[in-house]
């Protein structure tokens, strides 16, 4: 009898997890804005709008945009805080903004990718929309065989929907899906909607004074030191 595995599909929280977004968005502000900023604290800050620009559309008192605009939105507030003129070419505003899209991976992640995807669907299950995320695998090599945006499901994580409408895409019920996320939050609500999870830790992803997502909150199904390490312990998994 053929071995049988815990889940059919592993798909991944994004931003983070599979890709180092303080580093790729640092390096774009710091190309944009010269010494005019400082380029980490600016990308800190500007990621720390991400999640309150979602609460609108989560809540209904917003339709549905996708995170091209959100992020457009969050850079002028957070050019606005820094004292950054953002008056100059709009090709290079708009450079800056798509930044999101060519971030790069962390070094564990292709080869995990990889490892994975040959026993396994994978693919993102990312607050991004299909453009950003395909953009963002042909920059960092990312393996993925599908990727459904959040444009897709039309709505953010953690609202439940984001999580079963990507299990339904791919025909499988909840528990034969799995979330590996450096999100406890994530994971927490992926679990509630029914999927299985797995926690890696991204102890830098916020930089040196990073105190939250250091380790596992929560009883996942699998805990590793990285996508490399899923790999191995999904393998161990099987039943």
């Amino acid at each position: 009898m053929r071995p049988k595995h815990l889940v059919d599909a592993v798909l991944f929280d994004t931003f983070g997890t599979v890709v180092d977004w303080r580093t790729g968005i640092a390096q774009a502000v710091a190309e944009f804005a010269g010494d005019a900023v400082d380029a980490d604290r600016f990308a800190l800050a500007w990621r720390g709008r991400y999640q309150p620009s979602m609460t609108p559309v989560r809540r209904g008192e917003r339709g549905f945009v996708d995170l091209d605009v959100l992020h457009r939105e969050n850079l002028e507030a957070t050019a606005a805080e820094f004292d950054l003129p953002l008056d100059r070419d709009p090709s290079d505003v708009d450079w800056l903004n798509r930044a999101w899209h060519r971030l790069p991976a962390w070094p564990d992640s292709v080869p995990g990718l990889t490892a994975i995807k040959r026993e396994f669907i994978i693919g993102p299950l990312s607050n991004g929309h299909t453009a950003l995320l395909t953009n963002m695998a042909k920059h960092a090599g990312l393996p993925w065989d599908v990727i459904i945006g959040s444009d897709i499901t039309r709505t953010y994580k953690p609202d439940p929907n984001a999580y079963l409408r990507a299990a339904e895409l791919l025909h499988l019920p909840p528990e034969r899906v799995m979330l590996c996320a450096a999100h406890n939050i994530d994971l927490a609500a992926a679990q509630k909607a029914g999927l299985r999870t797995a926690f890696i830790p991204r102890p830098t992803e916020y930089g040196p004074d990073q105190r939250e997502d250091l380790h596992a909150t929560g009883p996942w199904d699998v805990i590793g030191r990285d996508i490399a390490d899923l790999a191995t312990q999904l393998r161990e998994h099987m039943m």
